[in-house]
């Protein structure tokens, strides 16, 4: 499902304008990515729950030469369903 999708299915649902969805969608997926950003974890009951994670520098190998490349430490999202 597109960001597209996702807005006309809120506006579907709730009967509402596609414009008033789409302000209501940016401002959840906003308001993740500022909370994701700042070290905090997000838990949605029933759907799943995301965090940062910070992963070490490593020495990695182009794979079409072999030669040894440095990859620099940098935070990544992690994503962990819930059971359904």
């Amino acid at each position: 499902m597109t960001k597209a999708e996702l807005i006309e299915e809120v506006s579907r649902v709730v009967e509402m304008t596609r414009k008033d969805s789409e302000v209501i969608v940016e401002a959840i997926f906003d308001s993740v990515v500022r909370s994701l950003r700042g070290g905090d974890k997000i838990e949605i009951r029933g759907f799943g729950s995301f965090r940062t994670r910070q992963r070490q520098p490593r020495v990695g190998r182009n794979p079409k030469t072999g030669e040894e490349v440095p990859i620099t430490p940098r935070r990544v999202l992690v994503f962990r369903p819930s059971n359904i």
